[in-house]
């Protein structure tokens, strides 16, 4: 038997770490050990069959246990978590929703629970996404220019970080050894010095 924690995670590491936090605090209470961590980074957009829940599903056994954050980290529509928990309950797998404590286990109580919980998802990404665009429409008629600007955007990612990278340097801390340190990637340690020109 193996228990599979799933994480479709976004580009921000602080979304990934926060969806970890709380499967952990979920499988603490219920006594789910031995978890088996998978990072989807995937958009939600694509089938859920060409993602890794996809792959967790195909090669489950019976017996098999996936923990998800919430239920919209399964798919981005109410018919994509119905697949999955369809897919599931046919192989004898139980998929788990920390947030809401809740067992997707096939029955029927589970599968109105999962369809209103989906629907509620969705809906509020579509409030979302239409918000979004009438604000960009509207700053768009008041004649805001909309996009990046030109040239070097203001402020950089890792610029929160510039006292603590530049005292690293200073004490003759490889460059490797601070990207761990600030958790970032070498390449974006290296873009940063560079379009900040900061050379020690």
């Amino acid at each position: 038997m193996t228990n599979f924690a799933y994480l479709r995670v976004s580009t921000d590491h602080q979304d990934a770490k926060n969806q970890k936090l709380g499967v952990l605090d979920y499988c603490n209470h219920r006594g789910i050990n031995a978890l088996t961590f998978i990072e989807d980074t995937v958009s939600g957009k694509s089938s859920w069959r060409e993602r890794a829940i996809g792959s967790i599903l195909e090669n489950a056994e019976k017996g098999d246990v996936i923990v998800a954050a919430e239920i919209s980290r399964l798919g981005r529509s109410t018919l994509q978590v119905l697949e999955i928990m369809e897919v599931a309950a046919q192989k004898g797998v139980s998929v788990h929703i920390a947030k809401n404590n809740m067992v997707l286990d096939g029955s029927m109580q589970s599968t109105i629970t999962a369809t209103i919980l989906g629907l509620a998802a969705q809906i509020e990404r579509e409030f979302i996404s239409a918000r979004t665009k009438e604000a960009l429409a509207k700053r768009k008629n008041d004649g805001v220019k909309l996009g990046r600007p030109k040239g070097e955007s203001n402020l950089l990612k890792l610029d929160i970080f510039r006292d603590e990278i530049t005292n690293y340097l200073k004490k003759g801390i490889n460059k490797r050894a601070i990207a761990k340190l600030i958790e970032c990637s070498p390449s974006t340690l290296y873009k940063w010095l560079k379009r900040r020109r900061i050379y020690i």
